[in-house]
């Protein structure tokens, strides 16, 4: 799919992976609509765009908000053409210590929020015909299981499931609209961060989290690949119409030794260890 002159919705803009994907978007010649909660940092990501670009408040966490952003995107630009569903937030620590909290902040945006940018924009760009495309950020944590990391992992598997449904339902529908799921592994962004956005309303987090958002959090600095480094090879799958959008190619083998144990019926292979 050509990205010049479509009208792309991200998600997740204000920093990351989805600042990256909007500035990629508006290089191709895309305008942009503008997605976060964090609005200071959606100003900043929206500085540097110089193609034609809407900003909105967005909490994806719920419907509304989604409804409300697909009908500023057609009021403002009359199409939509990509939707990227980006935001994500992450938490960690042992799952029987994980609070309900932790399970409805995170379900909430990182699964429900695609499901509401789905529901409010899928039947308007099928409406609207031709060629469209849509990208759900999932996340290697959504094809293997990590130690600390359930109610992440959750998410994210649910989120590929969904894109691999989301996918056979438009071919169904003989529809245009292609899907990819991305699915990085550790990236320097604000992912490790995420509390800063935590409501207020929600209670304490994970009490045994700490030595995991540690690890998290120097894995994560030590990326070697940057946010735009995945953005560019994300659009790239969006041109190819590819599915699985692996940025991280070496992570295939723990994607490898998780598809064997599955196969081979035996115990779960912990990925920090290494394969068997």
């Amino acid at each position: 799919m050509n990205i010049k002159d479509k009208i792309a919705v991200i998600t997740g803009a204000g920093s990351g992976i989805g600042r990256a994907l909007a500035l990629a978007c508006a290089r191709e010649g895309a305008s942009i609509v503008l997605a976060d909660i964090d609005e200071r940092g959606m100003a900043e990501t929206a500085a540097l765009i110089s193609t034609p670009h809407h900003s909105q408040r967005c909490d994806v966490s719920k419907p509304g908000a989604l409804d409300a952003l697909a009908e500023a995107t057609y009021a403002r630009f009359g199409a939509a053409h990509l939707l990227f569903n980006n935001a994500g937030v992450a938490v960690a620590g042992p799952m029987w210590t994980a609070t309900l909290d932790d399970w409805k902040w995170v379900l909430e945006i990182n699964l429900m929020g695609v499901v509401h940018g789905i529901r409010a924009f899928v039947p308007r760009m099928l409406a609207q015909g031709g060629e469209g495309h849509i990208v759900n950020t999932a996340s290697m944590a959504g094809l293997i299981s990590v130690p600390g990391s359930a109610v992440y992992c959750v998410s994210k598997h649910g989120v590929v499931t969904l894109s691999e449904c989301l996918h056979h339902d438009l071919q169904a529908a003989k529809s245009k609209i292609g899907v990819s799921v991305l699915c990085p592994a550790f990236v320097p962004t604000g992912i490790a961060e995420s509390a800063r956005n935590r409501p207020a309303e929600l209670g304490a987090t994970n009490p045994l989290a700490a030595p995991y958002e540690d690890f998290v959090r120097q894995a994560v600095a030590r990326g070697r690949l940057t946010a735009a480094d995945v953005a560019n090879i994300t659009l790239d799958a969006v041109k190819a119409n590819r599915f699985y959008v692996l940025p991280h190619q070496k992570a295939k083998v723990a994607i490898d030794s998780r598809m064997r144990d599955i196969l081979d019926e035996r115990q779960p292979t912990d990925v920090m260890k290494g394969p068997r």
